[in-house]
């Protein structure tokens, strides 16, 4: 017997499959809405994040990672990148010794709002011809499931 064992009867009823091809073509969109700011997707989501976060004060890596749902090792990894570039800085957590507080700088959030335009763009044009809040509830229902 040959073929693939599917209870689908053609690929497009597939959801994993088409959310996979979606995520693909959504994330090559904004790594195109991204290049003028030479910032990775990665690099955008936890700069962003971040200049969200600094606002309410201390902000541990940890809580950086929690938040953007990203490895907390590569959260590590890209924060130095971003500190290279003098977009965040890290120093001892005030609170917590054993914690790093992360912030962003002036420049980091400068450049945060100006990416978030262009990302914020591109999802309304990539987004244009779904119901935007059925798919986000969709979406976080999806994320809130228990694995």
């Amino acid at each position: 017997m040959s073929g693939l064992h599917t209870e689908h009867g053609d690929a497009d009823e597939s959801p994993g499959l088409l959310l996979w091809q979606v995520t693909n073509r959504w994330q090559q969109a904004q790594r195109a809405a991204l290049k003028p700011f030479d910032l990775t997707h990665v690099q955008f989501v936890l700069l962003a994040s971040l200049t969200w976060l600094d606002a309410a004060g201390p902000v541990t890596q940890r809580a950086l990672a929690d938040h953007a749902a990203t490895d907390p090792m590569m959260t590590s990894q890209v924060l130095r990148a971003l500190e290279g570039r003098g977009l965040v800085q890290r120093a001892p957590h005030p609170e917590d010794s054993r914690a790093r507080a992360v912030s962003v700088t002036p420049t980091g959030a400068e450049l945060a709002n100006r990416a978030n335009v262009a990302v914020e763009g591109c999802d309304r044009t990539f987004f244009a011809s779904v119901d935007k809040v059925l798919l986000t509830r969709t979406l976080r229902a999806l994320r809130d499931q228990t694995p």
